[in-house]
């Protein structure tokens, strides 16, 4: 059991709660309802993997930078917890297996994997040239929804795509937020951020700016899906989590940009496929 926690630390399998909720949300709505039990299999089983993949690669290109940052150097391949080659056993083994499980769900869905995996494992590199490093993490989750309602129809929609891009502006607002944690180590080590681009006070300013953009995107979605008052009111609270979020990190107090990352958009995305839940099934 020891082992499987460090197995599950290291990939952050928490945080598979960001991208699953919008994934489930696009194939409820394409679907009119639940997909086939195959489908929703396979799908679920394509976002986990392809994650998992993504952040073990993270950890491996990372773990020396990991081993010099104060706020990281405890994690795992660092301390020997898991080894290297373990770790890319895991990278290896989870894009197989996302791979796999999009051949299981149609042919476009296995045309697209091996772009899409390149998407997801290319983020690790982006901090070390760009400060947008946030959107190519927003894209890695972005493209998700849009895998999704492939999944379940093989045809190219406007809805799904505006999907993708709201998550896209979701996830490189919070993960801007995250970075400030690491702004004087990056400045220190030639890591690119927008926190590092911009100073606290500009960061904070384009992820609120992104927030917006979310969720002016997420009210779009709806009314290109028909959605009606449930799912509209889900997304006003949505956006009370996101004041919230802002509201409790400023330039000159870090001290719950955890809480923030974490817990207020754990809840975000949830609340969102509740919302989708209401109005599909109800």
């Amino acid at each position: 059991m020891s082992r499987l926690a460090d197995y599950l630390s290291l990939v952050k399998f928490e945080h598979s709660v960001f991208a699953l909720p919008f994934v489930l949300s696009a194939a409820f709505i394409h679907a009119g309802g639940l997909p086939t039990a195959s489908q929703l299999g396979w799908m679920i089983v394509a976002a986990v993997s392809v994650r998992t993949a993504a952040m073990a690669f993270n950890r491996i290109l990372d773990r020396e930078l990991d081993a010099l940052n104060p706020r990281t150097r405890q994690r795992e391949l660092p301390t020997g917890r898991v080894r290297i080659s373990k770790a890319w056993a895991l990278t290896a083994a989870c894009s197989g297996l996302f791979v796999f499980a999009a051949a299981m769900l149609n042919r476009l869905c296995l045309a697209l994997s091996l772009p899409a995996l390149i998407v997801l494992l290319g983020y690790s590199y982006t901090k070390r040239f760009t400060a947008w490093c946030h959107a190519a993490l927003g894209l890695s989750l972005g493209i998700a929804p849009m895998g999704a309602w492939l999944a379940v129809k093989p045809t190219f929609d406007y809805p799904p795509m505006v999907l993708s891009l709201a998550v896209i502006c979701w996830v490189a607002g919070f993960d801007i937020i995250y970075a400030l944690l690491d702004e004087a180590f990056d400045r220190a080590h030639g890591v690119h951020s927008a926190v590092v681009a911009l100073g606290r006070r500009g960061a904070l300013q384009v992820s609120s700016a992104l927030h917006a953009a979310f969720l002016v995107l997420a009210a779009l979605f709806g009314w290109l899906t028909g959605m009606g008052a449930l799912y509209y009111a889900a997304v006003g609270v949505v956006a009370l989590v996101l004041l919230i979020e802002h509201a409790i990190v400023s330039p000159d107090d870090l001290s719950r940009v955890n809480a923030a990352f974490f817990t207020a958009n754990g809840v975000a995305s949830l609340l969102v496929l509740v919302g989708v839940c209401l109005e599909v099934f109800l």
